[in-house]
């Protein structure tokens, strides 16, 4: 599966974007779990949300309230709407796909294949 994300830009504290994760090759419900990522200059790629086939979808706890993660089969892309960002959102948001344990869902070890990232930049 090829992964392209996209959506990624400029906006002012308290603003709002919509990334977009389209998938090639493969269907999203070809794998268990779809998930967002982020990486800020200078630290590790963290997890930002996920939905899967068996388990809750899952936010980590600074985006729960303000970012909603989608899918829309038809047009084979994942969204994840962002609302009421802040200067700490700003970082290179990742989309993957995999098959990960439940335990492992927040672990980006656990994936297969990423986009290749689409960067949000938050001025305060």
């Amino acid at each position: 599966v090829q992964l392209q994300a996209s959506g990624g830009g400029l906006v002012q504290a308290g603003g709002s974007l919509r990334l977009s994760c389209a998938a090639s090759g493969r269907t999203f419900g070809d794998y268990r779990t779809t998930a967002w990522f982020r990486q800020a200059p200078g630290r590790e790629r963290e997890f930002v949300a996920a939905f899967s086939w068996s388990d809750p979808t899952r936010y980590t706890d600074s985006v729960k309230g303000r970012f909603t993660i989608s899918r829309d089969s038809a047009k084979n892309t994942v969204y994840l709407q962002m609302n009421s960002l802040k200067s700490e959102d700003t970082a290179v948001y990742y989309c993957a796909v995999g098959r990960p344990i439940t335990s492992m869902i927040m672990r980006s070890s656990a994936y297969y294949y990423w986009g290749q990232g689409t960067l949000v930049t938050v001025s305060s």
